[in-house]
């Protein structure tokens, strides 16, 4: 059968985060890259059809198309990265300062791709800027002002909610992760990944590499969002929830739950070398 046991979905995390700590500088940017790329289609896919319906769910329904290209194509997404590689820190696969350096250099990653597709999507969206104010242009900048701004207006609050949305959101990205490793066959990763990430894109929780395409390209379209606004009011505050929900919920969470212990070794008899002798003969 293509379903794998619970315990076995621990060592393959522990397997993972490893693997995932140890690749060069190059391949995390260049995963990383391309990851927060395809998060950024996923996220205009959402919008186009929430704007085509009118069904906000509809966007949801088609959103984990992106997560699923990203993990079947083993490029990255430090989101999932914090579900995994805190697992390789604990049995001492990776140090902490791997861990840092795997995280660090992803999201550098994702930030490019996110810039460099938010700057696509906003000179197709647009028609070359000659029509900002397009359906799905005008959808972005929308959402892209209800994660910073809104925020903004509730002062530290805001900065919490933010916090709060990112755990929860990053509960069931990194769920999403771990039921990716439930199956061995294509098909059933596909629909145990998308289950966990539709839900998390139709509660509207805070994802922050969602976020890294989000608020730059509705800038780009002329979004009144500036930096700080962008970076104290969702990004900063959306990745430290994502990174505390995967650790605790999803990672320390399964580990607790189904990491089997170590087999125990019998101990050998010692042998006295009377005895040695004697067998000997």
């Amino acid at each position: 059968m293509s379903y794998v046991e619970p315990a076995a979905v621990v060592d393959a995390m522990v397997a993972l985060g490893a693997k995932k700590a140890h690749l060069r500088r190059g391949q995390l940017v260049l995963r990383g890259t391309l990851g927060g790329m395809f998060l950024g289609v996923a996220t205009t896919l959402a919008l186009t059809a929430a704007t085509q319906t009118g069904l906000p769910f509809a966007g949801a329904l088609v959103f984990p198309v992106g997560f699923v290209m990203v993990l079947l194509l083993g490029f990255e997404m430090v989101t999932g990265s914090f579900a995994v590689v805190p697992l390789a820190v604990l049995e001492r696969r990776a140090t902490a300062t791997e861990m840092a350096r795997a995280f660090w250099w992803v999201i550098v990653g994702h930030l490019l791709g996110g810039v460099l597709f938010g700057l696509l999507f906003a000179a197709t969206a647009s028609e070359m800027w000659t029509t900002p104010d397009a359906p799905v242009a005008r959808a972005l900048v929308d959402l892209a002002a209800h994660k910073t701004l809104d925020h903004q207006y509730l002062g530290a609050a805001g900065i919490l909610l933010v916090v709060l949305k990112g755990v929860l959101c990053n509960w069931l990205v990194g769920t999403g992760v771990v039921m990716g490793l439930t199956s061995t066959r294509t098909g059933g990763k596909i629909l145990a990944m998308w289950l966990p990430v539709m839900t998390f894109f139709a509660l509207g929780l805070e994802h922050g590499v969602v976020n890294l395409f989000v608020v730059p390209g509705a800038m780009m379209l002329g979004a009144p969002i500036g930096l700080g606004d962008w970076w104290l009011w969702n990004q900063i505050p959306a990745l430290v929830g994502n990174f505390l929900g995967a650790l605790v919920f999803v990672a320390l969470a399964m580990y607790a739950a189904h990491r089997r212990p170590a087999p125990e070794v019998a101990p050998v008899p010692a042998v006295s070398p009377r005895s040695r002798s004697v067998a000997d003969a």
